[in-house]
């Protein structure tokens, strides 16, 4: 009974999407909504229960096995309502926005390739349900309208699947060094070559997580791409998958070790992540395009958390994976609220919407205090606890983190106060709330934020810690913070960016101008210039790259054909016309040339 209740997690998806494609509009939202409903409602009966199923051997050791026990089935639950949730809420929203057809089809698709992934026991067919996932991304961006849609998924088509190529090479390493490529029966050190493989693997990861250098195409895709697909897949459902497969290459295919390289280097990719992302998002004047340099930001705890290898910073670590899959969706579903009545994000163009739109300006409120860290919001727990597991391998990190957390706070002090207080712009002056569906999909996440905050034993306790099991010691994370001292200096932050604002609004004139002054920091703004032209995209410098190795191979192409076409045929043509000057026809010169070539030979024989 359960192995087919785990294979219908695959299938119902799958079917329901296939049908989308060819039903009527309206069906595919009912289809689309009773499909998700199923399927988080068979997840939650799964949830806490282990199967395994094993449909056949395709040889090569790749076995189409599927593995359901603690970690896979809590983060199946998670995919599997986050689908219902964005459903319920993109009803609504595509009514007013109407060219997205195949959406609700790609939607499913994308449930049906994440929970195939999580559930695989075999690398390689974890690798053929992460693969379909790029072409689900890339649908769902391209389907918008204009060439910049297309050309954003593209980029992301490309950064993606590079790092997969990665993560294909690091799985091939380890299918040969551990003599199996069945992920339950793999447990090795990261030494050598497996250290190599490692690192290919975690590449993979922190890609599909939208870690730096690998998260350019999200900003982008926050402008083109339609907001439920930034609400769902880079702000939950990759979230979900990358740090889920993160922390399973960390904690069960290999023994990441504290103290160790790889763990320094996990922890670096986070606190760079955090800081530099929350940089940019600082002086962003889009409501969508704000929240996304935020969900690449704050990967970067996740990154920091389980990098740091202790317990509780890889506790801290996967509960802020499931809390910021929680308050960035929502926040997004906020932009969207906002996008569908006003008809922009552009923050110059909002304000005083908080009147207006009460219900979603609380939600809103609600996320942003739990992404700032705000006490008792769910943001703030896991936090504390990767705080905890950084500073104890190094004052660096916590430092970097909690300069994050400053960042933070201010960016969302700064968009609250633009969009949220302030005159209302007289177009928006007979704006009204958001449509029922989409403020119950808000409510809904906005009290968990709440929930696993005040109450965070239920996600800790029955969610989180049983993943690490023995490695706990017996150590429980979940209540208020152990160290006063961290939690002082939480609150301290917090006060500083809130000071920072007043101060930055007093400067600036506005809420939309609160950052100016960070921005305008005589040599920041070098950097923030050459940052907004892309001078720092990976993406755009491989293009370049790309044009000048092409400039450089066509002018070698020239060279090669101006030797062959030119030189050696004007070499043969000389030689064609000095051999005709020589055969003249006259006897006498063929004997004269006759006895010059016995005489030279002669000379050669008998020197």
């Amino acid at each position: 009974m359960i192995s087919k209740l785990l294979l219908s997690l695959i299938i119902i998806p799958l079917l329901a999407a296939l049908a989308n494609f060819v039903i009527p509009r309206k069906l595919k939202e009912v289809v689309t909504l009773l499909a998700s409903l199923a399927t988080f409602v068979i997840s939650f009966m799964l949830f806490g229960k282990e199967s395994m199923v094993s449909l056949f051997d395709m040889g090569f050791g790749i076995n189409l096995s599927f593995r359901l026990y603690h970690f896979s089935s809590f983060i199946v639950m998670a995919a599997c309502g986050f689908t219902f949730l964005t459903t319920l809420y993109s009803i609504p929203f595509f009514r007013k926005h109407n060219n997205q057809v195949n959406f609700f089809s790609y939607l499913l698709l994308s449930l049906c390739l994440t929970v195939g992934a999580v559930l695989a026991d075999n690398l390689v067919v974890l690798l053929f349900f992460w693969e379909g996932l790029l072409l689900t991304v890339f649908a769902m961006i391209a389907q918008s309208k204009g060439i910049s849609a297309f050309r954003t998924a593209i980029k992301a088509f490309v950064i993606i699947g590079i790092t997969d190529l990665c993560m294909m090479v690091g799985i091939a390493m380890v299918g040969n060094i551990a003599g199996t490529l069945t992920m339950s029966n793999i447990n090795i050190l990261p030494m050598g070559l497996a250290g190599v493989a490692f690192i290919l693997l975690m590449i993979g990861a922190i890609s599909k997580a939208g870690a730096m250098p690998f998260h350019t195409w999200i900003p982008d895709a926050a402008i083109d791409a339609p907001l439920p697909f930034m609400a769902y897949i880079p702000a939950a459902l990759e979230k979900l998958l990358g740090i889920y497969f993160l922390a399973r290459i960390s904690l069960d295919l290999f023994v990441l070790q504290t103290n160790s390289g790889l763990s320094t280097l996990l922890m670096v990719l986070g606190i760079v992540t955090i800081v530099f992302a929350v940089m940019m998002a600082l002086i962003q004047k889009d409501y969508k395009r704000l929240l996304s340099y935020h969900a690449v930001s704050q990967v970067g705890y996740m990154v920091l958390g389980i990098g740091t290898a202790l317990p509780i910073g890889i506790v801290g670590g996967i509960f802020h994976m499931i809390n910021h899959a929680l308050y960035k969706s929502c926040l997004f579903f906020t932009a969207g609220s906002v996008e569908r009545q006003t008809g922009t994000t552009d923050l110059a163009k909002l304000g005083g919407l908080r009147i207006k739109m009460p219900i979603t300006f609380v939600c809103f409120l609600i996320a942003a205090a739990s992404i700032s860290g705000v006490p008792p919001f769910n943001g703030f727990f896991s936090k504390e606890l990767i705080y905890d597991a950084a500073l104890e391998r190094g004052l660096i990190f916590y430092i970097a983190a909690i300069v994050g957390s400053f960042f933070t706070a201010a960016s969302f002090l700064k968009l609250g106060h633009a969009a949220f207080f302030g005159k209302i712009e007289d177009k928006n002056k007979e704006v009204k709330e958001a449509p029922i569906p989409m403020l119950i999909t808000m409510i809904t996440i906005a009290s968990l934020c709440v929930i696993f905050g005040i109450f965070n034993y239920l996600p800790l306790a029955k969610l989180i810690q049983p993943i690490l099991g023995a490695r706990l010691e017996g150590h429980n994370f979940y209540g208020w913070p152990h160290s006063t001292m961290l939690v002082a200096i939480t609150v301290l932050v917090i006060i500083g960016a809130f000071i920072n604002h007043i101060t930055g609004v007093k400067l600036g004139g506005s809420g939309l101008k609160a950052a100016e002054h960070i921005h305008n920091f005589p040599g920041l703004h070098l950097i923030y210039n050459l940052s907004e032209k892309r001078f720092f995209d990976p993406y755009n410098i491989g293009i370049k790259f790309v044009k000048v190795l092409s400039l450089i191979l066509w002018a070698i192409d020239r060279i090669i054909n101006w030797f062959y076409d030119g030189v050696v045929v004007g070499i043969g043509r000389g030689a064609s016309y000095v051999l005709r000057w020589l055969h003249n026809g006259s006897y006498v010169t063929y004997i004269i040339w006759s006895m010059l070539g016995t005489g030279a030979l002669l000379v050669f024989i008998t020197r």
